[in-house]
Order: C-alpha cells, then structure tokens, then sequence
C-alpha cells in the first residue's frame, strides 16, 4: 500500500511520534525508511500485512506497509518508491526526509491480513507491491509453513531486497521484464498447478490486479487476498445526494464533484481519515440508515452487503439520503 493523500487527521493517542533511524537504497527509485520510538519504548505491535500512516512535515498523509519482521518490535521499515507520476508524497520522502527527523505515524491497521492455518501460501507481488510480503513470509517461516512468491519487475535493480529473494530462489521467483521478452507471468498457470487448500495473495499494478480476481473469480472468497493501492474504478454515478449526521445534527449535500468526507470536514465536524482513496481504512464510519455505494477496496463483501458501515472518502450513496453517525 502507497501514496494515500490527506491534508488532515485525527490527532492524539492514535499517533506515535518516531524519529528516522536510517535511510537506504533498496533498489532502482525504492528507499527503505527505518523508524524507531522517539521515547525508545517498544513500537505498536503489528501483523504481516499491517500498514502505517506517515504525517509528512508538508501536511500530506501517505500509508505504507510495515516491511520487517513482525516480531521485531524495535524498529518499522517502511519501503517507498518514488513516483514521478504521483501526487508529491513520495517525492516530497525522497527529497526532504533524512535520519534523525522526528515524524507522526498512526498505529498499524490491517486490511491485508495473512491467513496462519493455510496449508500453502502463493503470494504474487508486482513492483513496490512486494512490501506486505516480507513480513508475511517472515510469519511463514517462523511457523513453519509452505509458501511460494512470485514477484514481478521492469528489471533486476527494480526489485526490493532482491539479495533475499536469491537466496531462497527455490521459494521466491523474480520475474525481470527486460529479460522476459514477449513473455509475462501466467497467473492463471500458476493457480492451475497449486495444491488444494492454497490461499492466494495479490499486491501490485491494476492489471495484475484485475487478472489475478478474474482467474479466482470461482475459487472460495476465504482462500483469495487482494490489496489495491486505490480504489477500483467505479460503474456508478456520481449523483448528489444528502447526507444527515446523527450526533451533530448536521444535514449536508454531496454535491456530483465532492465526497462525503469533504463535505463532512468543510462543516467542521471532525472525522478520522487518511489516505482518502478507500484504502486505509481510517474514514470508517457507522451507517445508520440509507443505502451505500462501497467503492472503497478495504471493506469484505461481507461488510459491505450488511450495508452498516462505509468509507466516506471514496463511497458514496445508492439512496437519495444517508444517516451517518457523526
């Protein structure tokens, strides 16, 4: 997960204030920031998969996974490529953030949680996708259970902790572009030939993305893990619609351009969020009545059929009114 962008959030206990410890290169374009407790106490426990929201001096919020062993409570490694054709944060990273700075950071949430009592795990990461990865594969090792990692890059130097991945290369497959030709990775050959029971991960480019669903498209939900770095594309209309706040009694309009969440913050009403593209999770909030339009990636199927909660930075409304609890 990367490059959610917010100009504000919720401020207090849910932030840990962390120094930069180090800064390396990781390969072509990718640093790996580490991130220490300022007060030298112990990090918030996290889970592979979890990710951190980093408030950046400049006032933008970015969410990245947690891409160190779980167990290591000391330090969070955060690896962040920059995207020349992003919005500024991972710029901004690159340019300005050096050791010793002093940084808020949210606590770990999850949305990409791995799956302990699996039989076998296949894990296919594209580019700066492989971050959740490394802490999933470090869980697996250290339970002793079977796993494949297929990983895809524009080239060799594009491709994070590659000295690792070479040297469990019986485990971990790096496929380079540049040395693949006409070829690519067939995801549907790889699913054909895993044992019943697989449980199967996907982080990386939408394309991958999109073929990665449509090959599992008829394997049980349970056993199929995928995490976006934004939300999908959305079928529907952005129609307006009103939006009534139950505890503060507010009735607002969501205008076609705006989003909850805008609209939401511009009438003064605090609200947690961070990444504003339906990734992170933080903008969760309670619906009372109406109907939701989901287009956010980080709620299950499940939750977004029991319509009782929604994102409010990306989703929007089915019926012409909702009633939010806020």
């Amino acid at each position: 997960m990367s490059d959610g962008v917010s100009k504000n959030s919720v401020s207090g206990p849910e932030r840990v204030e962390v120094y930069i410890f180090s800064v390396i290169d990781a390969a072509k374009d990718i640093r790996l920031y580490a991130l220490k407790a300022l007060n030298q106490e112990p990090l918030p426990a996290f889970d592979a998969g979890a990710h951190i929201d980093l408030h950046l001096p400049n006032g933008l919020i970015r969410s990245y996974s947690i891409c160190n062993c779980p167990a290591d409570r000391g330090v969070y490694l955060i690896a962040i490529q920059k995207d020349q054709a992003g919005r500024g944060g991972s710029r901004f990273i690159h340019e300005h953030l050096q050791p010793g700075q002093t940084l808020h950071i949210g606590k770990p949430r999850n949305h990409f949680p791995l799956d302990e009592s699996a039989p076998h795990t296949i894990m296919i990461a594209g580019g700066i996708g492989i971050t959740p990865f490394r802490p999933m594969i470090y869980r697996l090792q250290a339970l002793n259970r079977s796993w494949q990692l297929y990983y895809c890059v524009r080239s060799r130097d594009c491709a994070a902790f590659i000295d690792e991945w070479q040297a469990v290369a019986e485990y971990a497959h790096v496929y380079a572009a540049d040395e693949m030709g006409d070829e690519r990775l067939k995801i549907s050959s790889i699913v054909a030939h895993a044992p019943a029971g697989t449980h199967f991960y996907c982080c990386g480019p939408q394309r991958m993305l999109t073929e990665f669903e449509q090959v599992l498209s008829a394997s049980p939900r349970e056993y199929v893990h995928v995490e976006y770095f934004s939300a999908k594309e959305s079928e529907g209309a952005n129609d307006a619609f009103e939006v009534e706040l139950a505890r503060t009694g507010k009735s607002l309009h969501v205008a076609p351009d705006q989003s909850i969440l805008e609209v939401v913050l511009d009438a003064g009403v605090e609200v947690s969020h961070a990444c504003s593209e339906g990734v992170c999770g933080a903008c969760e909030t309670p619906v009372l009545s109406g109907i939701p339009d989901h287009r956010d990636t980080a709620l299950t199927s499940e939750e977004k059929s029991a319509g009782n909660k929604m994102l409010i930075c990306c989703s929007r409304a089915k019926s012409a009114r909702l009633v939010l609890d806020l």
